[in-house]
């Protein structure tokens, strides 16, 4: 039954799959932001970028797939000694990015401990020579040091480090509860100011204010004096000026010596009417006679005017 199958057909038949799957199998696609480490008979060949590329079967093999991308690694808390002999726990986080994927594959034997290792000790150098409170408030000085010491150190291996950060800086828990007291008599320090500083303001301001009023109401005294005085002197100017004026008018009127006797006479009156201390008597008798002799007159003329009217 099998005789008249022809096998030669067969048999090209299996080396053509044979040989498409070989070509499959040795085709390679390089995808963005990789490189591929191609090794021809155990030494290095090439790089392959992004794009098809194609495998020489049983003479080349891919060494390595690198990514070309920004890497972050996390390193675990290393134990590190300040200058001041205080031991605390650190931990950083590495970004880094390959270059060069030829040196990445040849330069080191696992790099990721390599730079890891390198971290702890160059980590280490730099805190050394740091006291406690330098190492908590230095943390960009740190972090751009071993940035330059780590981005020299690795640059054989093909990377490049762009960034180092400490995430963590954690002292021994007693020099913890150290700062924390005296992180509180800090506060309690300057609280304290703060309270003094108000209580002084508020004096001051009670002061400026006590001094303001005292200003304020002598300067209202000043001013009600000032106007009392130009009002007591508008009273006696326009007094004067009414004397002046009953003066004038009363030498104007031509008075008879009746008229004058008799404000002689008022005026006499009005000095002996008991409120003055003083008491002014004619020297002249005869002439106080004829004063009042003259004033029986007038009265009694004044008198009879109304009977005969």
């Amino acid at each position: 039954m099998f005789d008249n199958i022809p096998i030669i057909p067969i048999i090209v038949i299996i080396l053509v799959v044979l040989i498409i799957l070989l070509l499959a199998a040795n085709l390679k696609i390089v995808q963005q932001s990789k490189a591929y480490v191609i090794e021809r008979m155990g030494a290095f060949h090439s790089v392959w970028g992004v794009g098809v590329h194609f495998k020489l079967p049983f003479v080349e093999r891919v060494a390595k797939v690198v990514s070309l991308k920004e890497q972050v690694v996390d390193f675990a808390p290393q134990p590190v000694i300040t200058k001041d002999n205080v031991t605390m726990q650190i931990d950083t986080v590495l970004y880094f990015q390959i270059t060069d994927a030829k040196l990445y594959t040849y330069g080191v034997e696992h790099p990721m401990s390599a730079i890891e290792n390198l971290t702890a000790t160059t980590l280490r150098n730099i805190i050394g020579e740091l006291e406690l409170d330098q190492s908590l408030t230095s943390r960009d000085i740190i972090n751009s040091k071993m940035r330059s010491i780590l981005d020299e150190a690795t640059d054989p291996w093909g990377i490049k480090v762009n960034r180092v950060e400490l995430k963590n800086i954690i002292p021994p828990r007693e020099i913890q509860d150290a700062m924390e007291k005296q992180m509180k008599a800090e506060r309690e320090r300057r609280e304290s100011i703060l309270q003094a500083e108000g209580q002084k303001q508020s004096q001051i301001l009670v002061a400026e204010g006590e001094k303001q009023s005292l200003i304020l109401r002598a300067d209202a005294a000043k001013q009600a004096a000032i106007m009392k005085a130009e009002g007591e002197a508008e009273a006696i100017l326009k007094v004067q000026q009414a004397t002046a004026e009953a003066l004038k008018l009363l030498n104007e009127a031509s008075p008879t010596d009746q008229v004058l006797k008799i404000k002689a006479l008022e005026a006499f009156q009005a000095a002996a009417n008991g409120q003055a201390t003083k008491l002014i008597i004619p020297s002249e008798i005869q002439g106080l006679a004829g004063l009042c002799a003259s004033a029986k007159a007038v009265f009694e003329s004044s008198a009879d005017a109304p009977k005969k009217s």
